[in-house]
């Protein structure tokens, strides 16, 4: 959350909330979840630690049949996991209204705030 803030985005957070329920009803696979999921204005979701750029990437010109963007697992270099030093590069995925999955962005350097 504390870089969705950091990059302008005005989000917040509703505890207690069953999250498996949430990952099932937008149709996030298990292999493809992460710790955190976000659902914009009901119609997209992003599941994981999305770096904020591709988020408005995304929202800006969602890929034809796409519902979201999923990060699966928690990868080191990802917003809210990197604390310096070694960067991993991760695999942001499109999250497909027919429950499939596709490449969307290898992100290769961390990402600001």
């Amino acid at each position: 959350m504390a870089h969705l803030e950091g990059n302008a985005f005005s989000v917040s957070s509703v505890n207690g909330l069953d999250t498996a329920e949430v990952k099932q009803q937008w149709g996030i696979h298990p292999s493809m979840q992460g710790c955190h999921t976000g659902v914009w204005n009901n119609q997209y979701v992003f599941e994981g630690h999305v770096p904020a750029r591709l988020i408005r990437k995304f929202l800006a010109n969602p890929p034809k049949g796409s519902i979201g963007l999923a990060v699966p697992g928690m990868p080191k270099g990802s917003p809210g996991m990197y604390r310096g030093g070694d960067f991993e590069p991760y695999v942001v995925y499109a999250i497909l209204a027919n429950g499939e999955y596709r490449f969307y962005e290898k992100v290769t350097a961390p990402e600001a705030a």
